[in-house]
């Protein structure tokens, strides 16, 4: 098939539009008030079976509440009278400290097993609970060492 001379090409033939430019509704403009109120019920999720695990019950006595600002149990009492402590580190002469050790041998064998540093505090109670007469008299049986770490 010969095409006519000054025919125009078949896609020449179809007519095109030109689109008008829409302006795009921002997403912003929704609100919560455009929604309707009745919506669909929240779907029930089933939860995967778990474990059941027995729960500890606590044996610790009630406590009967009178003034709710006034009540405090044991725990908060543990948690408020944390005591901080200190690290320290000191020179002994050989004698005194394998004194600790039999002291703590001793104590074993009343069945009452201690640590070093709970003897040393028992040592300062008693000395703090001295008058001054007494603890002047304990020190002064107490030589002076040569304070630091020993040569090697």
């Amino acid at each position: 098939m010969a095409s006519k001379p000054g025919a125009k090409p078949s896609s020449a033939n179809k007519t095109t539009t030109t689109a008008k430019p829409v302006a795009a509704k921002p997403a912003a403009q929704k609100t919560a008030a455009a929604k309707p109120a009745a919506t669909k019920p929240p779907v029930a999720k089933i939860a995967p079976k778990t474990p059941v695990v027995a729960k500890k019950v606590s044996t610790a006595p009630a406590i009967k509440v009178v003034n709710k600002s006034a009540a405090v149990t044991e725990k908060d009492k543990a948690k408020t009278s944390k005591v901080k402590m200190e690290r320290d580190s000191f020179t002994m002469p050989k004698e005194e400290y394998a004194q600790i050790a039999t002291l703590k041998k001793r104590l074993e064998g009343l069945g009452k097993p201690v640590k070093k540093s709970e003897l040393l505090r028992a040592g300062l109670k008693l000395l703090s609970a001295m008058d001054d007469a007494s603890l002047k008299t304990t020190m002064a049986t107490v030589p002076t060492i040569k304070t630091g770490r020993p040569k090697k």
